[in-house]
């Protein structure tokens, strides 16, 4: 596993693009609407990226803002195989919020680790 990304929850993916984008020198690599959305992913160098979750229409993001307020909503990391990683983080009694793979932003295979097994972190694994 390697470090993929942080998502930071927003009411405004624009301003803080901008902001992060000239705060950490990082160019814009991808934007999509996907599941009540608007998600922009920034680069950065030597790895890794911000992706920036706006709520479009109601959906999960739109309630952790409602709830949480805005800020780091989860760390995902990278694997190779999904479904081993998964069955990894059974073995080790994590709970699950996806059982199996299901599909994420831009196109990859994502599942998501329950908060209360990983110390109050969202932990996504992404595979590419």
């Amino acid at each position: 596993m390697r470090f993929d990304h942080v998502g930071v929850a927003t009411r405004d993916a624009t301003d803080l693009a901008d902001l992060f984008g000239g705060l950490l020198d990082a160019p814009v690599a991808h934007e999509e609407t996907f599941d009540d959305m608007r998600i922009v992913f920034l680069e950065l160098d030597g790895g890794g990226y911000f992706e920036l979750l706006e709520p479009d229409a109601g959906g999960t993001i739109a309630e952790y803002l409602d709830r949480e307020g805005p800020g780091v909503h989860h760390v995902a990391l990278a694997v190779d195989d999904l479904p081993a990683a998964l069955d990894h983080a059974r073995d080790l009694g994590i709970d699950l919020v996806d059982e199996e793979p299901r599909p994420g932003a831009w196109g990859h295979e994502v599942a998501f680790c329950h908060p209360r097994s990983t110390g109050g972190v969202l932990v996504e694994f992404v595979e590419h």
